[in-house]
């Protein structure tokens, strides 16, 4: 019966001594090992524009290479349109030619027309005098009763007739001296501004065959090679502004942990293998589901992802675009 007992009392301690080395096990692992903190990582960005041309044509000239970096008014690439060259030529000959008319509105009537209504005019005007000394003669041998009234009203009909006409060369000769009317020139004037703006719109055309930098960066890629075709708004190349860089993160709404727009925290950059102090500038869901998390395997509720962007509180010299950021 003793021995019995004993047994049993061995295989209880046995146990015990079982789950007591389990649970030491457990809890040292748990101690020593602890859990992996929960990282976040993102990567670095960059503000890019690329640079197109307005009008069509055959690339002519590359003058950077990806890597270099640029300054605002650089040339970067010549295109070759002849058709914005043709352009250029119609429009400035019809500017040439709308000058030429408003100029000669301006001067009115050519110096052969204004002397040949002079002399109409010096016609009419003699032949109204002896029109009038005719008519004057004509009404006193009337008066004396030696002519007819029929021949004074004959000759009263020549004289008004001959004052009309001296009156008709008069506004002829006026007209050529005072050249075009008020309203032609202003049309001439319109014509001319007309064509001048034609010629301002080809030579902003032409001025894209030649692109410049419009801002400070690294060439970042170059598209088309010498020689072949781009379309209007075609990219040429990609300018990365270096100066204006950021990281990007997706981080789920419960690893927030209070982040708001002005937040800052550090980074690791694993590149340089140091940190980096960063600074909230932008927070937006994702607002897609593929970016959920369901809490509990029967979706109690779900958690959304957002974008975190945030930019060096300083600058990091050698931080590009594309390098790893890790959060913990």
């Amino acid at each position: 019966m003793s021995a019995a007992k004993q047994q049993h009392n061995n295989i209880l301690l046995a146990i015990v001594g079982f789950v007591a080395v389990v649970i030491i096990v457990a809890l040292i692992g748990f101690f020593a090992l602890g859990r992996d903190p929960e990282l976040m990582q993102g990567q670095v960005e960059v503000s890019e524009y690329r640079v197109s041309s307005k009008v069509p044509g055959r690339i002519l000239e590359i003058r950077v290479k990806e890597g270099d970096y640029v300054k605002v008014g650089d040339t970067l690439a010549i295109i070759d349109a002849p058709e914005v060259r043709a352009k250029m030529e119609q429009a400035r000959g019809a500017e040439s030619a709308a000058a030429a008319l408003e100029l000669k509105a301006q001067n009115g009537a050519r110096e052969e027309q204004v002397r040949g209504a002079f002399q109409v005019l010096q016609q009419a005007k003699a032949g109204l005098e002896i029109a009038e000394k005719s008519y004057n003669r004509v009404q006193r041998l009337f008066d004396e009763g030696v002519l007819s009234a029929q021949k004074r009203d004959e000759a009263f009909a020549q004289y008004k007739a001959m004052e009309a006409q001296c009156k008709a060369a008069q506004s002829q000769y006026d007209m050529a001296v005072n050249g075009a009317r008020r309203e032609d020139k202003m049309a001439a004037q319109a014509q001319v501004s007309r064509a001048r703006g034609a010629v301002n719109e080809v030579s902003s055309y032409l001025g894209e065959t030649v692109q410049t930098a419009q801002m400070e960066g690294e060439v970042s890629a170059i598209y088309p090679k010498v020689g072949e075709l781009v379309g209007t708004g075609s990219p040429i190349m990609t300018i990365s502004m270096m100066d204006d860089l950021w990281g990007t993160f997706n981080v789920r709404e419960d690893q927030l942990g209070g982040m708001n727009i002005g937040t800052e925290f550090t980074a690791f950059v694993p590149a340089f293998n140091k940190d980096v102090k960063m600074k909230v500038y932008y927070m937006k869901d994702q607002g897609s589901y593929a970016v959920w998390k369901a809490t509990k395997a029967n979706g109690q509720y779900d958690l959304k992802t957002f974008e975190v962007k945030a930019r060096p509180v300083e600058k990091f010299e050698g931080l590009r675009p594309g390098m790893t950021l890790v959060v913990k």
